[in-house]
Formats: structure tokens, sequence, C-alpha cells
């Protein structure tokens, strides 16, 4: 019996996640169930030439996200042949140059890169009054000295020359996988002149086209979440496995999307991200501003609104604590066969909440807005009692402090209060993180079917794209499922309760004119370049 007998049904839905640290490739049929992936891991998330810098090979994803495809079908579970449809999401706010020819003209600026620039351009004497008048100006010039077009005009004017396609790392990976210049409107966050309100473009009079002089003839065209971005070219066929002409269909970036995969579109449900940024975000459908002249950032859904709060270095900080702190405990774990991760949480474990009155205010990156440019790192309430455990659980006690801000200002925004929360993000494995989670929220903590909810996002949206759908709502009730229930504990929440309203709260107001003093005295944490 030949091959040609055999016919094999397009049913599955293959989504490329392109994140900080590694690329996925994920299999899902059209219930939303995770039929394999590939995984590959970079030798390095970044280069960093000079202090504060973050860059990468753009050309190196593209290599990756090839390895990690066919890694998959390497591994035999699912045949190239019976993939409906591509979507793909990634890490968000990452650069990259084209010269005319598509040709990378430098390496990309990744999104943790902190180079600032010296001179920023005006904005007109409207726009400048404005910000005066709404006591903001000191957050504009912040946000115009982080933007990449800013310090790029100012130190690489030749380049910026010869730039014809000014792109964000998703916009980048879609050419290579389509030949076109084109993305999709959830991937657009950053120092970009896009309207979130109007998910478009901003026009020439905007103050983000003078505040982030980016031209438009550079810029991709854009689609909505869901829709068609093209056809898979013959040259990505050929390098992916895959069949030249199968449909790529816009999904979002890769927080959107795991948002939409944790199965989150109401207000009262929020999405926790434990990932290298912490995050809150709820779904909305109107134009909210968490933060006041601080934009939300476009939804999954198209025409909708992610509401976020973030903490900068998330989870991070438990990469940097084994760093600093635990290289004893990561041998002692290579004796016993188990994780770093695995046997600091058992120690943690067994420090009784409240860290014996250790608190910690995890901004080790300063905000834009909230925390403010001169927002630094504190932990207050140290004793000869305390150990390197009693910080690190602190260290998740922090953060899962910093969620409950986040929340709070949202819901003070919204009107309506977050019911539950679902956790995704590396820190959503850890039993004790998920229990302090709902500890310090007070609110049901709840695991998605799926780890890989970014991942599930892009393929919820390819599955709509496709009409297996009827609409965006009724395939995320269709291929998303709850997992396991962490329900808060009222005697240790109320102890938290205190700790968060009588401590935490008090820790930045009181410190900031400390941060600003520290930055006036040592230059610290603003990068000079050069």
């Amino acid at each position: 019996m030949g091959m040609a007998s055999t016919k094999i049904s397009r049913e599955i839905l293959l989504a490329i996640d392109v994140g900080t640290q590694s690329t996925r490739a994920l299999a899902f049929a059209a219930t939303g169930e995770l039929i394999d992936y590939a995984q590959v891991v970079y030798p390095a998330a970044y280069l960093s030439p000079r202090p504060g810098w973050a860059e990468q090979d753009p050309e190196a994803y593209w290599e990756w996200m090839v390895q990690a495809v066919n890694r998959l079908w390497l591994q035999g579970k699912v045949r190239a042949e019976a993939v409906a449809a591509l979507a793909l999401t990634t890490q968000r706010s990452t650069i990259v140059l084209l010269d005319g020819e598509g040709k990378p003209l430098r390496p990309a600026i990744v999104w943790l890169d902190q180079r600032r620039a010296e001179k920023v351009p005006p904005v007109g004497i409207f726009w400048s009054t404005v910000f005066r008048l709404a006591g903001l100006r000191a957050t504009l010039q912040h946000l115009q000295a982080e933007a990449e077009i800013n310090w790029l005009r100012e130190q690489e004017p030749d380049l910026m020359g010869r730039t014809k396609h000014y792109l964000l790392l998703s916009g980048y990976l879609n050419y290579r996988l389509t030949g076109q210049y084109v993305d999709s409107v959830g991937n657009q966050v950053g120092y970009i002149p896009f309207d979130v309100r109007k998910q478009t473009w901003t026009s020439p009079g905007h103050w983000k086209s003078r505040a982030l002089p980016v031209e438009r003839e550079t810029l991709p065209e854009l689609v909505p979440p869901g829709a068609a971005l093209g056809a898979l070219s013959a040259e990505a066929a050929s390098r992916l496995g895959l069949t030249a002409g199968l449909p790529v269909i816009a999904a979002a970036s890769d927080k959107a999307c795991e948002v939409l995969g944790s199965g989150c579109l109401e207000l009262h449900q929020g999405c926790v991200g434990y990932g290298t940024t912490a995050t809150f975000i709820v779904n909305s459908q109107r134009y909210l501003e968490p933060v006041a002249l601080v934009p939300p950032y476009p939804s999954a859904q198209s025409g909708a609104f992610n509401l976020e709060m973030q903490t900068y270095r998330g989870f991070w900080m438990v990469s940097w604590f084994k760093e600093q702190f635990a290289q004893e405990d990561i041998r002692l774990a290579e004796a016993e066969g188990v994780s770093a991760e695995e046997l600091l949480e058992r120690k943690a474990a067994a420090v009784a909440p409240g860290s014996m009155g250790l608190v910690l205010q995890p901004f080790w990156s300063p905000g834009v807005r909230y925390p403010g440019p001169e927002a630094k790192g504190a932990i207050v309430g140290f004793g000869g009692i305390h150990t390197k455990y009693h910080v690190y659980r602190a260290i998740l006690e922090g953060l899962a402090y910093a969620i409950r801000d986040g929340l709070e200002r949202i819901e003070k925004k919204s009107g309506v209060p977050v019911r539950e929360v679902y956790v995704s993000g590396g820190g959503s494995r850890s039993r004790l993180v998920m229990q302090i989670t709902a500890d310090v929220l007070r609110l049901p903590a709840i695991k998605p079917g799926t780890e890989q909810t970014s991942g599930l996002g892009a393929a919820i949206l390819a599955a709509t794209g496709l009409g297996w759908y009827a609409d965006l709502p009724s395939a995320v009730r269709g291929m998303t499922r709850a997992g396991e229930t962490f329900e808060p504990q009222t005697d240790i929440g109320r102890l938290y309760d205190e700790l968060y309203r009588r401590v935490y709260l008090n820790m930045y107001p009181r410190l900031r004119p400390l941060y600003r003093a520290v930055q006036q005295i040592t230059g610290y944490p603003a990068f000079r370049k050069g």
C-alpha cells in the first residue's frame, strides 16, 4: 500500500512561541489539547557588548525557530502534513532594522536593553504644555530617552539613513515566514508610534509621532489578531518542513496570548504572569489607562485592550538569587538529583509566612510611570535570625505584593472586582508560589490546564482565523480549561493583608526621595553610552 493512498487531514494548529530564553514549536488540536512540543534553549538570551546593553542576532531567532519546528517533526508524534495553519507569538519590544533587501543592519535591540538617548526630539509647544500641566514632563522625557529610535538617531544616524524597515521581532519573523512586511496589531508593544486607542499607527500630529519619530514608510502594515497575515513562502516552507501556501494567522504578543490561553476575557478574571517580567493583566472592551497617560496594551482580542501592571524584573529575581546566594544549594540539589528551585522551595516553605518580618519591594528595575524611573529595590526588617531562605521567601512574597498592588489599581480604574486569578509562567510550577499568591491576593489562584498558555493563545487565534469556531469567545471556551485551584488561607491571608497595607504600600512613597538622592549622587540607574 503506497503513501498516496493515505489521506492526512489538516487538523493540527502549529504555534511558535519565541521567548526571551527559548523558542517553542507547539502542536495543538482543535480542542486545545497540546499534542507535542519541542523547545530550543538559547545559548545566551542576549549579548551585552557594553554595560546595560542587550542585543541578539535577528537571524539567530529565525534559525532557532527552524530548529524547534524541525525537532517537533523528528519527535514523531506530529506530522507536518497535518498542520492546518501557523501562528507566531513573540517576546515584546525587541527592535530589528532591515535594509531594502530585507537583511538586518545591526543586532536586534532586545527589550531588556537599558541604553538611553542623551538628546530627545521636541514634541512641540502644545504637547510640552499638556505634559507639564499634567505633571508628566519627566515621564515623557524618560520615555523618550528609553526609546530605541532616539538612541539610534543620535548614535547611529548613518545606519538609520539606510533603514528601510523598522520592525518589532514579530514583524521580522512574520516577514521571514511570508515574505511580506506585515504584523499583528496585537504585537505593537514598545517605544513605537502606535495609537493604542485607535489600534493603528499614529497620525503625524500625535505626540507619539513627535516623541518617537519612526518614519511611517518603514513600519509594517497591520492586521487584527485572528486575521490572515499571509501565506507561508516557498523558502520558509522548505526550511520548516511545511507546505508552501499554508495560512499564517496573526496572533499577538506573548503576554497578550498568555491572557487568551489562560481563558481570561472578562474584567473579573485576572491573569498573573510570573515570567521574566511579572505581570497582572485583565482584558477590557473599554479603553482604560491603569496609570494616567500611560496607555493599555493591545489585546489578543481584536478591538480590546489589556490593562496591565508590570514588575520589570519579576521572576528573574529567582535566577538572580540563585546566582548570587545559592551556589551551595545548587550543588546540594545536584547531589540529591533535584532542581535547585525544588530545594529552595522546600527551604522557603519551612519559613513562616511573612518571612519573620522581612518585607521586600521588588523594584530591581525601574518603570516609566509606576514605579517611577528612580525606583530601586529594598528589603526592610532584617535581624540576626534571618537566613538567605527568609530572603528567598521574601522575594516570592514581594512579587505577590506587587501583583496585588497592580490588581487593586486596575480594579479602581475598571470598577469591577477581580474574583479569580489564573497564574502562568515559570513561577506557576511552584506550589509555594501558587499558595502565596492565593494568600496575598485573598483570591483563588488557578493554574490553567496547560503551562504553554502563550502558545495556546496563538493556537486559539489560528483556530478562529480558520473558522473552526464561530468567534473568539467560543474558541476560548472550547480550547481552554482550568487546572488545580489554590484556595486562600484565612489566617495567613490576614497576616499578609496587614504587612501589605501597613508596610509594603508605604515603602515606595517613603523611600522615593532616597532613591532620587542615590541617583543624583551616583548617576545610577542611568546608563551612559560611549
